[in-house]
């Protein structure tokens, strides 16, 4: 196998046996995903709004959802070894259907990665007040991101060993210190002290938080070495994400009577608290300027017939996101970026029903495994693949009732199912694919 290839995160070819990893180390670095501040901020949110019971009922609920959605769309990832905007040339999407996958994931992400280097920004400006602007941590914590992203999944993982314990253990700090001044049976049984909201509304908060996470799975399993590894990680990453994290900002928010958990951390454990904000920023990021990178690496590649580098393309990214970070241009695009991700759900529910029942090229990706190459040619384009997934889409933005995204999700695999029995999945055209320079061909893990 290449060295270049491999450096390159297998950006465009299949990962090899040789380079898949332990479940464990996978599962903290899922758990560092989900363990990520805006977890503590939604346990907040729900805490305000509910008893601990009912937030209980909500993360389990919510947690099962994510957790089946993760290992269906992991279980690709990671039989292919492809990721998420790669596989999607021949899981029903076609090359011009990929392209815009990777594309969305790009911008989506890219512009979530800017958002949160801002966050960290105030909270350094915060932490030290007056030693630099804003603007300037804002493009230093960017760039330290993307130095770590640059090396790809080995210094992410490096990056998960050293945050997610040190989370937790500041997360405990902060907890106790506050907690220590209540009584624990109170907040366990007490009322809510916002405004009620039920145990379904809570399910699809949780459910729609971490679902963009959850479809493109297939960039982290497809380093997994099994089906057992994609669903251990999963289970145990999750869980203890939604759980600890999660149910201590319920707490918090219960004995602080008060949704804004950040206010309430930094204010009860002051230093702890904006070390805190940071970690959590930072694990998160970390798989959002990755992600990104994968998918505009697919994009160019489909659109305009070029292989990039993943490294190089990382850095270029990461410093444009960085300095539209500082500029503080990326906080105008929120709701641009809330409205994109509507289009994620149907991607998962669309890749499913091809994958395990339409299985229109499932037969190509069998045979290519075997001999660790892809296969030799992808649709150019799959009509009916883009009309369900146009209509899916405007379903989860336009409905408001029950858990839109999972809508969406669910949607989209009826239609594509209804679609391929009806023989309107077809492709319209062919492309043969270029396939790496990795000398002699390895065979991928089954």
């Amino acid at each position: 196998m290449s060295r270049i290839v491999q450096h390159d995160d297998f950006a465009l070819s299949r990962v090899t046996p040789q380079a898949r990893k332990p479940w464990f180390g996978i599962a903290v670095q899922r758990f560092g995903q989900v363990s990520a501040l805006s977890q503590f901020l939604l346990g907040a949110t729900l805490g305000y709004s509910m008893t601990f019971g009912e937030a209980v009922l909500a993360f389990l609920f919510g947690s099962i959802i994510l957790e089946v959605i993760m290992c269906l769309v992991g279980f690709i990832g990671q039989r292919e070894g492809l990721n998420t905007a790669l596989l999607a040339r021949w899981t029903g999407f076609g090359e011009i259907g990929a392209s815009l996958v990777g594309l969305a994931i790009g911008i989506s992400l890219i512009g979530w990665f800017g958002i949160q280097s801002a966050i960290s920004a105030q909270s350094l400006d915060a932490l030290m007040p007056g030693a630099l602007p804003v603007w300037v941590w804002s493009l230093l914590f960017g760039l330290a991101v993307t130095g770590i992203v640059a090396f790809g999944f080995l210094g992410m993982q490096w990056l998960a060993n050293i945050t997610v314990p040190l989370f937790l253990i500041l997360v405990g700090w902060s907890v106790i210190s506050e907690l220590s001044r209540h009584d624990i049976g109170e907040l366990l049984t007490g009322p809510a002290p916002g405004p009620a909201m039920s145990v379904w509304t809570g399910t699809g908060i949780v459910a729609g938080g971490l679902i963009v996470g959850a479809i493109i799975t297939g960039d982290m399993t497809r380093f997994n070495r099994s089906r057992a590894d994609v669903v251990k990680q999963t289970v145990v990453g999750v869980t203890l994400g939604e759980f600890v994290i999660g149910l201590a900002g319920v707490l918090l928010a219960h004995a602080a009577g008060s949704g804004d958990i950040v206010a309430i951390v930094t204010s009860s454990v002051g230093l702890v608290g904006l070390i805190i904000v940071i970690t959590g920023t930072l694990k998160i990021n970390d798989w959002n300027l990755y992600s990104s990178t994968l998918g505009l690496v697919n994009f160019i590649s489909t659109a305009f017939g070029r292989h990039l580098n993943r490294v190089t393309t990382t850095i270029v990214l990461g410093i444009v996101g960085s300095i539209l970070a500082a500029a503080g241009i990326l906080g105008q695009f929120t709701q641009f970026l809330t409205v994109l991700s509507v289009a994620f759900p149907p991607i998962a529910g669309i890749m499913v029903a091809e994958y395990f029942i339409v299985r229109r090229w499932r037969g190509e990706l069998d045979a290519s495994r075997e001999k660790g190459l892809l296969p030799a040619t992808a649709p150019r384009i799959v009509p009916a693949t883009i009309v369900v997934w146009l209509i899916s889409s405007l379903v989860g933005y336009f409905v408001t009732w029950g858990i839109p995204s999972l809508l969406s999700l669910f949607l989209s695999m009826v239609l594509y199912v209804i679609a391929g029995k009806l023989g309107l999945v077809r492709g319209v055209g062919s492309a043969a694919t270029r396939q790496p320079e990795t000398g002699d061909a390895e065979p991928t893990q089954r």
